[in-house]
């Protein structure tokens, strides 16, 4: 995963956070329960903002408990978790087998490989389970490959891609919310492709890796491109009847995934 779609921490106030951070060892549970030691280590605060985004929208019951984890073996930690936090864990896995494939196939790095190997029986399961996300993970790395292959220099159609895919893992359920949640998953998910590229050009032009920005033959303000996926993203997000964990959702929306980008922003510019 990318890891850009989390929380601005100094702007969040602390129940907002304590909350937070409850669905994330709350998704952390519910990959260890359902996929394992080895599906724990797949957790991201990616898949987090989705439980909080579809927890909001849904309300659905919750559980509370608190626990030891490996990471903090002297202290139990509040976990949330609920319907939702079990479908994200789900989603978790399909992404993360993909992704170790891929840098099977890219790099040919043996670990990569026997940890995907380790996590097929669970993807092959998830698979039938779930065939319209599967085949939507399937598709993009597939035309993201051959979108390297052929070094495309539309922008805005490699970008799309993540998109799409993103969009398909978001929506929980076919109804009246599920082309809004499908479309802020894909502004989103265009955003986190674009801050991703740009935050590779220098190691890409380096190595000669595909990167979109590095093809362009007019300057392109990455900055304009982002705030305006973002601000496609919140629109669709301000269309939701969410008002549980609505403090949350625009804290991340609004400036959470903003900061990876500006702090590799502040990095370029101190090496510079």
């Amino acid at each position: 995963m990318f890891g850009y779609i989390t929380i601005n921490k100094p702007e969040l106030k602390i129940k907002d956070f304590e909350k937070y951070h409850s669905y994330y060892c709350g998704l952390c549970q519910a990959l260890k329960k359902n996929h394992g030691v080895m599906g724990q280590a797949t957790l991201t605060y990616d898949m987090t903002f989705l439980v909080v985004l579809l927890s909001g929208l849904y309300e659905p019951k919750e559980k509370a408990e608190s626990h030891r984890c490996v990471a903090h073996p002297t202290k139990k930690h509040n976990m949330r978790m609920n319907d939702i936090s079990e479908y994200a864990a789900d989603m978790n896995i399909l992404l993360a087998y993909h992704n170790l494939m891929d840098d099977w196939v890219d790099d040919k790095h043996i670990g990569k490989l026997s940890l995907a190997k380790l996590m097929e029986k669970d993807y092959k399961r998830l698979k039938v389970k779930y065939p319209r996300q599967a085949q939507a993970v399937e598709k993009y790395m597939e035309d993201l490959k051959l979108c390297e292959e052929k070094k495309e220099t539309d922008i805005d159609l490699a970008a799309g891609l993540t998109g799409r895919m993103l969009g398909e893992i978001f929506v929980y359920q076919e109804d009246e919310w599920a082309q809004t949640v499908r479309n802020l998953g894909f502004y989103l998910g265009k955003f986190i492709y674009l801050c991703d590229a740009f935050e590779d050009m220098d190691k890409d032009r380096k190595s000669g890796s595909y990167n979109p920005f590095l093809l362009q033959t007019e300057e392109i303000s990455a900055r304009e491109v982002l705030n305006l996926m973002m601000a496609e993203c919140a629109r669709e997000f301000e269309r939701l009847p969410v008002l549980m964990n609505a403090d949350i959702l625009r804290n991340i929306l609004y400036a959470g995934v903003w900061v990876k980008f500006e702090r590799s922003q502040g990095e370029t510019k101190k090496d510079a």
